[in-house]
């Protein structure tokens, strides 16, 4: 059963344990990963067998090598597109349009009297859980709501290479009253072709010009001579 289903038991807590465990799994986070347990367990806002999940997952960041578990996040959440946790990067790419939607984002949080950091982008996931989290229930599952398609792309990404995160992005979905149901994933180019370099001007779009897709005639203008330095005028 959602949290979100009492109007009186708003998952604070919760929402705010799911979004550490989306962050940097630094060694403070990992230090205090019994104490995120006992929060999840005392807030009782998930499935039992999403508590298990959750617990498998604070027991691996606590207990493996730290540089393993660093290198294993980083590898997972900022080397593809598929599960990367910047929620309009999977609906707006690098479009102008990604632009204009962090700042009608960060106006929403601003609105509510909460303002980021330097460093923090407000499409992060992370960020977006914390804001869901000072948000009264009813307005908190709407605005998951709004982001539970993106939410479940992440999820079968990452549900897909059998890691334990998938039961983070889980929990959010049941707290967005929606069913943790895995959906295709489109497969991510090879890294080598994602940095290859274009060819020469066989590698450049016409799109927008005169004949898309056409050969373009390229005209070359003769410069006109300058006069030399020591010419007079």
């Amino acid at each position: 059963m959602a949290f979100f289903s009492s109007p009186q038991k708003p998952a604070v807590h919760t929402l705010r344990v799911l979004a550490h465990l989306l962050r940097y799994p630094t060694a403070e986070l990992r230090a205090h990963a019994g104490e995120l347990r006992d929060a999840l367990r005392t807030e009782a806002a998930l499935p039992a067998t999403r508590l298990v999940e959750l617990d498998a997952l604070l027991v691996h960041l606590s207990q493996q090598p730290a540089l393993d578990v660093e290198a294993d996040y980083v590898e997972l959440f900022d080397r593809g597109r598929s599960t990367a946790l910047h929620l309009f990067e999977h609906v707006l790419g690098d479009s102008r349009d990604r632009g204009p939607a962090m700042i009608d984002l960060i106006q929403t949080y601003e609105k509510a009297g909460l303002f980021l950091g330097p460093n923090e982008l407000p499409d992060y996931l992370p960020v977006v859980l914390e804001f869901a989290s000072t948000q009264p229930p009813p307005q908190a599952r709407e605005f998951m709501g709004e982001i539970a398609h993106i939410v479940r792309v992440i999820f079968s990404a990452l549900a897909g290479r059998q890691s334990p995160y998938a039961s983070v992005l889980a929990a959010v979905l049941e707290l967005a009253g929606e069913k943790a149901e895995a959906v295709a994933v489109a497969p991510e180019p090879e890294m080598d072709e994602s940095w290859a370099e274009p060819e020469v001007f066989g590698g450049c779009s016409t799109e927008g010009q005169a004949k898309p897709n056409q050969p373009q005639p390229i005209q070359i203008v003769r410069k006109s001579p300058q006069p030399s330095q020591g010419a007079q005028a």
